[in-house]
């Protein structure tokens, strides 16, 4: 992991179309602004997990269970 230290208002730069700005630091959090293409997903650690989550759950229902697949190809 790579660590930085930034004062408010500060930013740095990730690749050339991702920039990370803090916009305020409080007791127990940091306001932290992105800008990035709209092409490129930005979320949150746990909205990131769950998204993955569904889209594995949503993947495996898909499969159809093997006696029902061996019944469908006779």
């Amino acid at each position: 992991m790579l660590v930085f230290t930034r004062k408010k208002d500060e930013s740095l730069v990730i690749g050339n179309e991702i920039e990370v700005t803090i916009l305020n630091i409080g007791t127990g959090s940091v306001k932290v602004g992105i800008t990035a293409p709209r092409h490129i997903s930005v979320h949150r650690h746990e909205v990131y997990e769950a998204i993955k989550r569904e889209n594995l759950a949503a993947a495996q229902s898909q499969i159809p269970k093997m006696d029902i697949l061996k019944k469908l190809l006779g």
